[in-house]
């Protein structure tokens, strides 16, 4: 797996919770370890929901109009096989 694939599985997580923003992301990573600039979130915001694992609408939250994101049935496949190959490397590297 990718760095990028990390981000992507955490990112999809939360959208099949509830539909997430790029702010709430940022500060999610955040808790996290990850360090991530609105300059690296929203590209790849975008380039997922392009790539068809995530779908976008305009609401106004707060007062303020936002992006939410939320995980298609592309993503929610994407996702759980992620999460298959995932269990499987921690088995493998940290044992049961």
């Amino acid at each position: 797996m990718k760095y990028r694939d990390f981000l992507t599985l955490h990112i999809l997580h939360h959208a099949n919770e509830e539909p997430v923003t790029g702010s709430f992301l940022m500060g999610e990573l955040e808790k996290h370890g990850y360090h991530i600039s609105p300059g690296t979130i929203y590209p790849l915001l975008h380039s997922l929901e392009k790539e068809g694992l995530l779908k976008s609408r305009w609401e106004v939250r707060n007062g303020r109009r936002v992006r939410a994101y939320e995980i298609t049935e592309r993503g929610l496949s994407w996702l759980e096989d992620g999460k298959r190959k995932l269990r499987e490397l921690c088995t493998e590297l940290l044992g049961e």
